[in-house]
């Protein structure tokens, strides 16, 4: 008995068409904003005297994966319209379907295709594209006058197990925290008090998390005794460096997901609490994928039919959607940054709103 084919020639050529005019319109859409971008900064790269090389290899190469990425659901739903309004006007759909070939069926390539795009996103964007925007945002720091965070203040971490460190204000240039306080705890009470006028991180020593702590008076609590103890300068391991305590802009686009988590999960034992912009961008990188399954089954339905007006309507809604979409996952993510919302419910909010549209519009899509 002959099994049947699972991709038939049919499959091959709308396969075929979605992935080529995908292509075709991030390769249109990035050339336009490409020059756009560089008609705005332009003025930038000169007062800061951006080389020429630098421009082109360390900002606008990875710029172009970047956005290309990050707009991938756009591209999918004009894609999808542009050439299935074609095979309509040119009656290929009616075709297929007087020759006995469902909906269902006919929508299977599309999905095959979604899925090749989805996977091929995820893997740019949790492996590829954030090696290279370390470039980028590098870039933007030094040539665009991006101001940079030099400073923080009330930073409090977990550096061990019940050991508790606080610094009242830090200075990058200077890698020195004032307002040093150390907070030992054993059986929920505390064991062990130090402070200091200062904790500077140690940059020649090979070992990370060396501090120098001056001027310090340490606090040892044995029952109903305190033994008091002070000095000048004591050198003592920590485990926590400089760049815990500053997170600069789009700092979590430049960390590839296993390394996204594992910052989240240490962040977390340490009881940082500002880490929800890169929990949101954790969990929007698959949502965002996935996103390209569900436009893709909006953007056929939409599209199937025949229409004397060509793909003026069937283009209109699509962009309003496809707008839509991304100015939801802007909104949920705002509520995740300023309403302690959950961060996973944040990025996955905008998916299961529109794949009820989707379905909804595929319930309506031609027989």
């Amino acid at each position: 008995m002959k099994l049947p084919k699972l991709i038939t020639r049919l499959d091959r050529y709308i396969i075929g068409k979605y992935l080529g005019t995908y292509f075709f319109t991030i390769a249109l859409l990035i050339s336009i904003a490409v020059v756009f971008d560089f008609n705005e900064h332009v003025d930038q790269f000169v007062e800061y005297n951006a080389p020429a090389h630098a421009i082109i290899f360390d900002y606008y190469l990875n710029f172009i994966p970047y956005y290309s990425n990050l707009f991938s659901q756009l591209f999918v739903f004009v894609s999808v319209i542009l050439f299935t309004v074609k095979l309509a006007d040119h009656t290929e759909i009616i075709a297929m379907m007087a020759s006995g070939i469902s909906t269902l069926r006919l929508l299977k390539p599309y999905l095959i295709s979604a899925v090749i795009i989805s996977a091929l996103t995820w893997y740019l964007g949790a492996y590829v594209i954030p090696k290279g925007n370390v470039k980028r945002v590098q870039f933007e720091n030094t040539y665009r006058g991006r101001t940079r965070v030099t400073s923080a203040r009330n930073v409090q971490l977990q550096v061990a197990d019940g050991v508790i460190v606080y610094i009242g204000n830090y200075e990058s240039s200077s890698k020195i925290g004032y307002d040093f306080t150390l907070d030992k705890y054993e059986n929920g009470e505390i064991t062990k008090h130090m402070e200091a006028s200062l904790a500077e991180y140690d940059t020649l020593s090979e070992e990370p998390g060396h501090w120098i702590v001056k001027n310090w008076e340490e606090r040892d609590l044995l029952g109903k005794q305190e033994v008091i103890t002070k000095g000048d300068r004591i050198d003592t391991l920590l485990n926590m460096q400089p760049q815990d305590f500053l997170i600069t802009r789009d700092q979590q686009t430049t960390l590839t997901t296993p390394e996204l988590k594992e910052y989240i999960d240490r962040q977390k034992e340490r009881g940082f609490a500002n880490i929800q912009n890169f929990e949101v961008e954790y969990h929007q990188r698959a949502a965002t994928s996935f996103a390209a399954v569900i436009l893709t089954i909006i953007g056929f339905s939409l599209s199937a039919k025949k229409r004397k007006n060509g793909m003026g309507i069937a283009l209109g809604i699509g962009l309003a959607l496809s707008c839509l979409y991304i100015l939801f996952q802007k909104v949920s993510s705002t509520f995740a940054y300023q309403a302690d919302m959950n961060p996973a419910i944040a990025a996955w909010i905008p998916n299961f709103v529109f794949l009820f549209i989707a379905l909804y519009c595929l319930k309506y899509a031609p027989k």
